[in-house]
């Protein structure tokens, strides 16, 4: 992992990204080749060809990332990628036809676009095959040395048992003095020298400190020695959040807030420019959107047969713990909470009207919410707005849930690219792991990130109930 703008950035990913984009500019120079022989007609300059090529490359590698292919899979398998592929070249094809059609200057015919994605597209392939079996190798990923042998060093198990596309791999764990031991004993490294000749001993990357009771004695005259001759030493909060991209609410304790050393703050030129970006494409989005939502607001009265409201607008709680109203086309019957009560929707949930399910699955529902974000109640991207009988719930029985309120609620966020629909406290738990995330890391290069990655959560239906 690398820091980048603050984010954390899978290095072996940026590689691949920069070999594809790398491969994209030589397949429109191949489709170029095979297309005019090697011999450009005298209108088209060389230099052309370059510019038109990294236009192609910078199209196709963002139609990738917008498919989720620049993040880790551990259950996607073969034919998963290959869809995802697909539908990331149709996009690319999609915007590059647009792109040519509003740019004529820009050098490229049918018989090059489609000779250059042909090339593409299999050379993506060829190079992925390539790359998973040489970056994917044991070999290639952060050795870790787990001081502990526990309860949380158990939790560092589990997660590289359960998602082997992690970059690293745990050498061996360390158990300490007077605590429990709950890993096998072919996990569990026996510590004959100093910590540090056993790092040097397994070349190892990181070392995590993993105790249960930070209140026992921990060797911190050898974690001194470790860190001073050149290992990494995190404590076990810090590991995680790099790892998964997420805040663990069981390990926060005030101190890790205070003492961070970055994070948890969005600078004057960060604030507005991301009110810029939120004012730019809110209105953009809203001028494509505009066809779409006449036809939902049309198909809304034909399915009501016009008795019941288009638009169903609600109080949700929004940034510094303030309500508002937000507003969405309506999904669900009028009479979907009768009784007074507010329920959380459930998978398959018989309130959701048959257009309201489709509304839902694409979130075309969502829509109208853009207006909220051009009014400034909202932006483009943060923790989704919760119902005040909800927040009034979960702040008191979710430590630091009211955290989530110092930034916008958004339309997206990073809580709904890596955690599906959350219908209950437990989810809501798990949810705002990945929200105290983006609060700390809140920023413009985070925000496009999510807003590319929503492509696929719309495009797939993702997480949709």
């Amino acid at each position: 992992m690398i820091r980048l703008f603050g984010h954390h950035v899978s290095g072996l990913n940026l590689v691949l990204g920069l070999l594809e984009l790398a491969l994209f500019v030589a397949a429109l120079q191949l489709g170029v080749g095979a297309r005019f022989g090697w011999e450009l007609p005298h209108d088209i300059a060389p230099a052309d060809t370059w510019v038109t090529g990294l236009i192609f490359a910078l199209v196709m590698s963002l139609s990738l990332a917008s498919m989720g292919l620049y993040q880790r899979r551990a259950q996607d398998g073969d034919a998963g990628f290959v869809v995802r592929l697909a539908i990331a070249f149709a996009i690319g094809t999609a915007v590059l036809a647009l792109l040519f059609y509003l740019f004529p200057a820009i050098v490229m015919g049918r018989g090059i676009l489609a000779l250059s994605l042909l090339f593409s597209f299999v050379g993506t392939v060829a190079l992925r095959i390539a790359f998973d079996q040489i970056a994917g190798a044991e070999s290639q990923k952060r050795r870790v040395l787990v001081l502990g042998a526990g309860v949380n060093a158990e939790r560092i198990a589990e997660l590289a048992e359960r998602d082997r596309t992690l970059g690293f791999c745990v050498v061996g764990y360390v158990p300490l003095p007077r605590s429990q031991r709950l890993l096998a004993d072919d996990k569990v490294l026996t510590q004959k020298g100093s910590l540090l000749e056993l790092a040097i001993a397994h070349n190892v990357d990181e070392i995590v400190v993993a105790a249960d009771d930070r209140r026992r004695k921990l060797p911190v005259g050898e974690l001194l020695d470790c860190k001073l001759s050149g290992f990494a030493v995190l404590d076990l909060l810090t590991f995680f959040e790099k790892e998964v991209a997420a805040v663990k609410i069981d390990l926060l304790h005030p101190s890790w807030i205070f003492f961070s050393r970055d994070g948890f703050r969005i600078g004057v030129t960060g604030l507005y420019g991301k009110r810029l970006l939120d004012l730019t494409l809110g209105s953009l989005m809203v001028l494509v959107a505009a066809p779409v939502m006449l036809l939902v607001a049309l198909a809304s009265l034909v399915e009501s047969r016009g008795r019941d409201p288009v638009f169903y607008h609600q109080i949700r709680i929004g940034q510094g713990g303030l309500p508002f109203r937000v507003h969405k086309f309506r999904s669900m019957r009028v009479d979907a909470e009768a009784d007074g009560r507010a329920r959380w929707a459930a998978k398959n949930d018989s309130r959701i009207t048959p257009l309201g399910a489709f509304m839902r699955r694409t979130r075309l529902d969502e829509l109208p919410q853009l207006l909220n974000v051009l009014k400034g109640q909202m932006s483009l991207v943060g923790p989704r707005p919760e119902r005040p009988e909800f927040v009034d719930r979960l702040s008191s029985g979710i430590p630091y849930y009211a955290e989530r309120h110092r930034v916008k609620p958004g339309l997206t966020g990073w809580a709904q690219l890596l955690y599906p629909y959350g219908s209950d406290e437990e989810d809501a738990k798990r949810k705002l792991e990945y929200d105290l995330y983006y609060v700390k890391h809140a920023g413009i290069f985070l925000d496009l990130v999510i807003l590319l990655q929503t492509v696929e959560v719309v495009l797939l239906g993702k997480g949709a109930r």
